[in-house]
């Protein structure tokens, strides 16, 4: 095990504080936080605001310090939480500065492509390509560390802030900084104003660049002045950050935050992720606690999937009485409890879905639809996998997976190409959806081994409008094409199979007739050398997404599943609800049982308690015993074949199975 301390599990509890609570009860904080199951404080330290006597110019001190006797609630909240065996990590936020600071300084502020500053409730926006965050950021971090042992700091809204609080667009900042950076990253290409500028995809890599030069530089920072202090922000610094939110008026993917811990934790699993699961339902309804199911569904999927489970509150404990935080706290003591299950944790996942990268505004919702429909076909389906990001996609190991599913991401880069050949000649399967992997009518897997010539494409909803493919069961009930097709012509040799229906008149009723088959395939795979690729030139995921046929889902799950060497799914008596997450530790195998049968429109409802069952998976050997954790019960189970069946107890909210090996 790793010796710095977030390699190990932890528990968070945050406290974004306002000026008015900087003369809380320290005491009763801490006395909050280890109720709740936490071990870490996560406290607003410094930046817009500092909590400590700073004698920094560019920083403004808390004004209300002065109702403490010390003066210090940094200090104060240190020196007790040490006495209690509590970690503490900082709060940063250097995304605004005060008036009298922004007209001393206005070079460090953002500036709107009309010259003007970004200002709310008074605060100016600062922009990461100024003084302020290139020089003064890291003086105030260096006076923190020579005060206070942190264990970390993360830093919020670190980011070129083109929409406010309100979410208002303001554009692209025009600030010299910018002026100048832009200029000399990208010479003749006109500064943007916003999306809809030419330049606008050369700004994002140029922000991308300025704010990835500037984590690195912190994250060197805080490692020389402590070793021991972690660096927390997105993807960049010693551990990932993701924020668990709800939102007003944003559509409710209830898979969320699974996606964005497995897609972290499948680039780099030994980089920790941190999930910061939001209490209240949206920023400015920070006073209106979160439902206790949806809130819980934040940290269980954290911890199913590796990532360590943190809490966030605005102000303290005592203002935020809220219900879903009880369920919070059940799941984060469960954690503290079996941390044992949680060290060193991985995937065990043999399958991997890649999630996209690079969508153009015209296709992303359909792209989105066909990774999503995915996404819920293998859950259903009682597939484990893991998601994988297509900027990953370029370094995977190619024994990583068995499968690997590309769900109608376009052509691919050169060294995505050269690493899912790679899983081709390591005996993998591939599967490409849509217009994955094509280009310029051109199928770039196969390593020159022709699957098909594309002759065609069929992108708009008129031009697929009464398509059909022979899919699924019984024979002539047939699938809907939506979403577009890929018109392909075989290669000799190739397997084909759920051919196109030509399409007849849809109207008026009396014309509904004269569907012929075509010689058009829906699905075309072949060998290629010890691998196996399969190409569907259309996007099953999309159709179950959006139209819900199960029919559809099973037949090309089943299809895929059949290219694999080896078994992939958990076979199960468990309805479609229960979600199979499975992992290893250094010591045992574990499986997580979450009940998704409370997943409904734009929320979570209590999910229906579930009679008991059985699993089998695959095992190489017998095994030395296999145990419910929240049951808290030792199961029944046999061995017989490389099989592994598990008579499995009902089921709550969510069960977690541990295997013990004789060797381990």
């Amino acid at each position: 095990m790793n010796q710095a301390w977030w390699y190990n599990p932890f528990r968070t509890f945050q406290t974004n504080l306002r000026e008015i609570d900087a003369g809380l009860d320290v005491e009763a904080v801490l006395d909050a936080i280890e109720a709740y199951g936490a071990d870490t404080w996560l406290l607003s330290v410094g930046g817009i605001v500092a909590n400590y006597p700073s004698r920094l110019s560019s920083q403004t001190v808390n004004p209300a310090l002065a109702e403490r006797g010390s003066g210090d609630l940094i200090g104060d909240a240190v020196t007790a939480a040490a006495r209690r065996g509590i970690r503490v990590l900082g709060r940063m936020d250097f995304s605004k500065i005060d008036a009298r600071r922004a007209e001393e300084h206005p070079e460090w502020c953002f500036v709107s492509p009309e010259g003007s500053p970004q200002i709310y409730n008074g605060y100016r926006s600062v922009c990461p390509s100024g003084d302020y965050y290139q020089h003064r950021m890291f003086d105030v971090v260096a006076e923190v560390l020579q005060r206070y042992d942190l264990g970390g700091f993360f830093f919020n809204w670190m980011s070129f802030n083109e929409f406010d609080y309100s979410r208002t667009y303001w554009g692209v900042c025009h600030c010299e900084s910018c002026l100048v950076g832009f200029r000399a990253f990208a010479p003749g290409v006109p500064h943007p104003s916003g999306p809809d500028s030419p330049g606008y995809r050369t700004w994002q890599a140029f922000t991308d660049q300025v704010l990835g030069e500037l984590q690195q530089r912190m994250r060197e920072h805080i490692r020389a002045l402590n070793s021991g202090a972690a660096y927390i922000q997105g993807d960049r610094g010693d551990i990932t950050f993701h924020e668990a939110n709800n939102a007003v008026g944003r559509p409710l993917w209830h898979h969320h935050t699974a996606e964005m811990v497995s897609a972290a934790r499948s680039g780099e699993a030994d980089r920790p992720v941190f999930v910061n699961a939001v209490g209240f339902v949206d920023m400015p309804y920070r006073w209106a606690g979160e439902d206790p199911n949806h809130f819980a569904q934040f940290l269980l999927q954290a911890i199913a999937h590796g990532a360590q489970p943190s809490t966030y509150i605005m102000g303290t404990p005592a203002d935020s009485p809220f219900r879903a935080l009880e369920a919070g706290g059940e799941v984060t003591r469960f954690h503290r409890d079996h941390e044992d299950l949680y060290a060193g944790l991985v995937s065990a996942a043999r399958v991997a879905l890649v999630r996209g990268s690079r969508p153009e505004p015209a296709t992303a919702a359909a792209r989105q639809s066909e990774f999503r429909g995915s996404y819920l076909s293998l859950l259903e389906r009682h597939v484990p996998f893991d998601v994988l990001r297509q900027d990953q996609l370029g370094s995977l190991e190619a024994d990583r997976y068995a499968l690997v599913i590309l769900p109608d991401l376009g052509a691919l880069a050169a060294e995505e190409v050269a690493a899912l050949e790679r899983v081709l000649a390591a005996g993998g399967a591939v599967v490409a959806s849509g217009d994955s992997a094509w280009q310029d009518g051109v199928l770039q897997l196969g390593g020159g081994t022709a699957l098909a010539e594309h002759r065609a494409t069929y992108r708009t909803e008129e031009a697929v409008r009464s398509l059909h493919l022979a899919v699924g069961e019984p024979e002539g009930d047939f699938t809907p094409v939506v979403g577009g097709f890929e018109v392909l012509e075989p290669a000799e040799g190739v397997e084909t199979d759920w051919h196109v229906l030509g399409r007849a008149l849809y109207g008026p009723p009396e014309k509904c007739h004269g569907h012929e088959a075509t010689s058009h395939p829906g699905w075309i795979s072949r060998d290629v050398g010890p691998g196996q690729l399969a190409v569907l030139p259309w996007r099953p995921g999309l159709v179950y997404r959006e139209l819900g046929l199960s029919r559809v889902r099973d037949a090309w799950v089943d299809k895929i599943l059949g290219l694999a060497r080896v078994p992939l799914q958990v076979e199960t008596d468990l309805p479609e609800q229960v979600q199979f997450v499975l992992g290893r530790t250094p010591h045992a195998d574990v499986l997580h049982l979450l009940n998704r049968s409370g997943d409904a429109p734009q929320r979570f409802l209590r999910p229906v308690p579930l009679a008991a069952g059985r699993v089998r998976i695959p095992a190489e050997q017998e095994p030395a015993s296999v145990r419910a954790r929240v049951s808290d019960a030792e199961l029944a189970w046999s061995w017989q074949d490389g099989v592994l069946e598990i008579q499995t107890p009902p089921l709550g909210l969510f069960e977690v199975l541990e295997t013990q090996w004789h060797n381990k």
